[in-house]
């Protein structure tokens, strides 16, 4: 597991500073009382993860990496897996969300649990607390929830909350069920301060009016004090959240998101964002950062910042085995390697970008057989617009297959092309590749 540095030896007076130098803080109930808070003794923290999808994403990898800062200052975590809360979703900024089944959300949640144990260190002297809401809100009755919980929540206080009043407003609505998600993750607070002694709860930006509602009622039903802190959301160029909701996950889960696409996502990244996201998304320290910093200025087209940041990240949440993987499949695929040395696996993950329209509103690899003509199979792989397109490139020495230059318009595809026996790689000049699949 990625080791966190000490605030101090990173280069920090406090843990609160490092946090907000990383950009990890958006807002928080009381800078001075939070900072002081987390200078005290041990606290008790947690952060909730609703199973509405089989993964976690990269939205997520921010709260688990503010969870790990803490946990290694010395903080207590519980990690929750929100059992209930999943079963209905917090509001989306628009449209209801679709309701899954009770066994799909059960073993979603599993997938998170596990999932979330990958990055929080699970024994030891301080291991991360795993809980769900479940517990204490599948026993209770409607009436004990609206004598209990929903008597101290004020409709005026609700309907002001941004997402809710957003929603209100549009021709979508909100139903009662998405409306009463900020009493059930108020309730939870609650339930946590009471259980576990939990003072501090964190979140994404957009669910500041959720994570508030708990402060809000553990101050009225209990007398206390408590803290919200939210970093800030991740977005891409055009300032849209990454997100399930928003259609352009990242997931963490391999099978969902090859690692080859997570490390060419980080790597990927704009000269004028990878500072910021190798301050949020890595544990190196702040010399370090400052250092590519200054080669992102004096030496842009070496992308040193884009590749720290990239293994940085892709180790951290795939391990480095897969890391270099996926550089390997990088280098392979630009004909800077062997493909024949990258094993099925990594291959396959490294192609899933290059997948084409199926015709079906879904998307799959072009397939192909042997006997059949290359161009043909270059078309059907979305390199070119026809067969004469094609041929032109050809001509002009554009076109490899496997990395080798084709000079043969009537060239075949033979056994022996298709990679681990399974795939064949056409690449149009330098950066244009195309994958087909045996049929």
């Amino acid at each position: 597991m990625t080791t966190v540095t000490d605030f101090k030896e990173a280069g920090f007076d406090s843990l609160f500073d490092e946090l907000k130098w990383r950009g990890l803080i958006a807002q928080c109930t009381d800078e001075d009382e939070l900072k002081q808070l987390l200078q005290g003794q041990p606290v008790t923290y947690y952060c909730g993860f609703d199973p509405t999808a089989a993964s976690l994403h990269v939205g997520n990898l921010v709260q688990l990496l503010n969870m790990r800062h803490l946990q290694a200052a010395g903080h207590h975590p519980i990690a929750l897996v929100g059992g209930a809360t999943g079963l209905i979703g917090d509001p989306r900024q628009s449209g209801e969300r679709t309701l899954n089944p009770k066994e799909t959300v059960a073993a979603w949640a599993q997938e998170l649990k596990s999932q979330i144990g990958r990055f929080l260190q699970t024994e030891g002297s301080n291991p991360v607390r795993f809980v769900s809401n479940y517990e204490w809100t599948g026993s209770m009755s409607v009436i004990d929830f609206l004598r209990d919980v929903g008597k101290n929540f004020r409709m005026g206080t609700m309907l002001a909350k941004d997402t809710v009043a957003r929603r209100l407003n549009s021709e979508e609505g909100i139903s009662f069920t998405e409306f009463s998600y900020q009493v059930l993750q108020g309730n939870d607070f609650l339930e946590l301060f009471d259980r576990y002694q939990c003072v501090l709860q964190l979140g994404g930006n957009d669910q500041w009016g959720n994570l508030t509602s708990g402060l809000d009622l553990i101050r009225k039903v209990r007398g206390k004090a408590v803290q919200v802190m939210t970093s800030p959301l991740i977005t891409d160029a055009q300032g849209k959240k990454f997100g399930k909701s928003e259609g352009n996950a990242v997931w963490l889960n391999p099978d969902m998101f090859s690692p080859y696409r997570f490390y060419q996502f980080w790597f990927n990244q704009a000269d004028n964002q990878v500072v910021k996201l190798l301050k949020t998304f890595t544990f190196l320290s702040k010399a370090e950062i400052e250092r590519l910093e200054q080669e992102v200025e004096n030496n842009p087209g070496a992308r040193e910042a884009q590749r720290v940041l990239a293994w940085e990240v892709t180790s951290f949440v795939h391990g480095e085995q897969a890391a270099q993987g996926a550089v390997d499949a990088s280098g392979a695929l630009f004909g800077r390697g062997a493909l024949s040395d990258l094993d099925e696996q990594t291959l396959a993950g490294a192609l899933q970008g290059l997948k084409v329209d199926d015709g079906k509103g879904g998307r799959a690899f072009a397939r192909a057989q042997a006997g059949d003509r290359l161009v043909d199979a270059a078309v059907q792989a979305g390199l070119f617009s026809s067969v004469s397109e094609a041929r032109k490139t050809i001509k002009s020495g554009g076109v490899y297959m496997n990395n080798e230059r084709v000079s043969d318009f009537g060239q075949t595809l033979q056994e022996g092309d298709f990679l681990q026996g399974r795939f064949v790689l056409v690449r149009r000049g330098k950066k244009a590749l195309g994958a087909l699949e045996r049929q």
